[in-house]
């Protein structure tokens, strides 16, 4: 097994910049948009996500008043490679609650409980914690213990314990990363690269598939619990 570590403040840099190129590897898994690599949007969200984790990590010298935690697994035999991490929030006013934020593991070491171990020792300091996820990781959650409790847009809500906390969870608000010059910038470029035409279609692409993942986990989640656990969007965080 991996070496697993807990960071509350952040993490050296070539550990950071580790975590960054997973994101960038692996924003169709990592995202909630789950962006195909054949969309032309894929580059815009690989640069939105990729700023969105890195202004959480930025967070954890505790600057915008958001709690953040990190794990990092780390090769036995290579410590100086992150083979995975799990970005967490922990909820204010609830001292055993959290909320897990991005998880990465390297396609290279997947399906050997890195997950699992990262997942257990966040749980071990927050039993109380919760996660989204698309309707095809359910089982894989289950058997960690966690169950279904919502749905919550294209995502699956899930917790280890049967209802959300009510205490106040605290997430930065991405809208001004993707109304950025940057992002304006990477667009202006796709739209040059790919025609007009093309970016239309693959904003409509992207957001037909949001539709059907939406109500693929609103039909899920209502076969589980029923009609009003459906809608549930659990509790609605805070923008910072």
């Amino acid at each position: 097994m991996p070496t697993i570590t807990l960071y509350e403040t952040p993490p050296p840099e070539p550990i950071k910049s580790q975590i960054l190129q997973m994101v960038v590897d692996y924003v169709t898994d990592i995202s909630m948009v789950a962006i195909a690599p054949s969309n032309p949007l894929y580059n815009l969200y690989q640069y939105g996500v990729g700023y969105e984790v890195h202004l959480y990590l930025d967070a954890m010298d505790g600057s915008k008043g958001i709690p953040v935690e990190l794990i990092v697994a780390v090769d036995d035999q290579d410590p100086d490679t992150v083979v995975g991490f799990l970005l967490y929030l922990p909820v204010q006013d609830d001292p055993e609650a959290s909320a897990v934020a991005y998880m990465g593991v390297r396609a290279s070491h997947r399906r050997r409980g890195i997950a699992r171990a990262m997942l257990q020792d966040m749980v071990a300091r927050y039993p109380h914690a919760e996660l989204a996820c698309f309707v095809g990781k359910v089982p894989y959650f289950e058997a960690m213990g966690f169950q279904v409790v919502g749905a919550r847009g294209p995502q699956v809500l899930m917790n280890t314990r049967d209802h959300g906390t009510d205490g106040l969870l605290a997430v930065l608000d991405v809208a001004p990363i993707y109304n950025s010059v940057e992002v304006r910038q990477i667009h202006t470029y796709l739209l040059k690269q790919h025609g007009k035409r093309a970016m239309v279609d693959a904003e409509k692409q992207r957001d037909r598939h949001l539709d059907q993942m939406t109500r693929q986990a609103q039909a899920f989640v209502r076969e589980r619990l029923g009609e009003a656990a459906a809608l549930n969007s659990g509790r609605q965080p805070r923008l910072l």
